[in-house]
């Protein structure tokens, strides 16, 4: 048995000795073959991620992923703006170029008057198609109305009033951003500030919740001690069987005695941008506004008024 185990012996420490060497000869050779280490900044970068405040940038030929500042501007491959005292270019967010956008068109439109040149224009609107900005894309009404507006200013009108009106109404309907102006806008020779506010559904059909609880519980008492006796039936099943009468007496009692004309509107106040709403129509037999409404803004006291028919807001006429 001795001999058989010395062999055993020598036999584990010959592979103890090879496998310590298979493993010790890679590293070794791998440290020796490592070079210079490639800093990020030596590189340009190819490729780009933005995300939240920071942006990531892809360097193909380092291989790895740094970080640039949003700060920095590339004139010739996106839309900067010049700072006036310094001369450097800025970086704008998406929503600050979408504003300049929409402005240089309907200032273009609507006075004929370019807040950019057709250089700067054309690089702002790649620059947006780039991001996906959906603001540069107009469908059949939106160029209908930007040219009507046009053709206006130049003497020749190609709407009546009536169909320009009606335009606009169906653009402001469907939340087109060329009708609808929700950042407040002042101007300079009036001193007068508008903006347009949008119509508040939530809190609109809050005012139907009352007449809609009475009538639900009372179709539910009235038919469970009818029906009842005669056949078992689910209360949610009843609910949803009285659903269309239930519907129709809120709409009757809330439209005819409880709130009568009722519209709520909200948007920014055209001076200090806090949010304010007015609410259209009679309480209780209580007369409130109709066509027009004269509100004062919570927080910088302005005197507003908001029509009805158009939800514009506007201030006074400063002296």
């Amino acid at each position: 048995m001795a001999p058989h185990a010395t062999l055993v012996t020598l036999a584990l420490g010959l592979c103890m000795s090879h496998s310590s060497h298979a493993f010790t000869t890679p590293i070794s050779s791998a440290r020796r073959t490592v070079g210079p280490l490639l800093m990020a900044s030596d590189e340009k970068p190819t490729k780009t991620l933005t995300s939240g405040k920071k942006e990531i940038a892809f360097d193909e030929d380092a291989g790895r992923f740094f970080e640039t500042s949003l700060d920095e501007c590339i004139p010739d491959e996106e839309y900067c703006m010049i700072d006036e005292t310094t001369g450097k270019p800025i970086r704008l967010t998406i929503e600050e170029k979408e504003r300049i956008f929409l402005d240089s068109l309907q200032s273009y439109y609507a006075s004929g008057r370019k807040l950019l040149d057709d250089a700067e224009f054309d690089l702002l609107k790649e620059d947006l198609q780039w991001n996906g900005s959906q603001v540069v894309v107009m469908n059949r009404k939106e160029a209908k109305y930007l040219a009507a507006m046009q053709a206006y200013l130049r003497g020749k009108p190609i709407l009546s009033d009536s169909e320009f009106d009606t335009l606009k109404a169906e653009l402001k309907e469907a939340g087109s951003k060329f009708a609808v102006s929700t950042e407040p806008k002042c101007y300079i020779d009036t001193g007068i500030c508008r903006v347009t506010f949008q119509h508040d559904n939530f809190r609109n059909n809050l005012l139907y919740l009352p007449a809609f609880a009475i009538f639900s519980l009372v179709w539910l008492g009235v038919s469970f001690e009818l029906i009842e006796p005669i056949i078992r039936i689910n209360p949610v099943i009843l609910i949803f069987l009285g659903s269309p009468f239930v519907w129709a007496g809120t709409n009757f009692v809330t439209d005819t005695f409880l709130f009568p004309g009722n519209y709520v509107a909200y948007g920014p106040c055209p001076s200090c941008e806090i949010n304010n709403r007015v609410y259209f129509g009679d309480i209780l037999g209580v007369e409130g506004f109709s066509k027009q409404a004269e509100i004062k803004c919570p927080n910088c006291k302005t005197d507003i008024t908001v029509q009805r028919n158009t939800l514009r807001a506007s201030t006074l006429p400063k002296v």
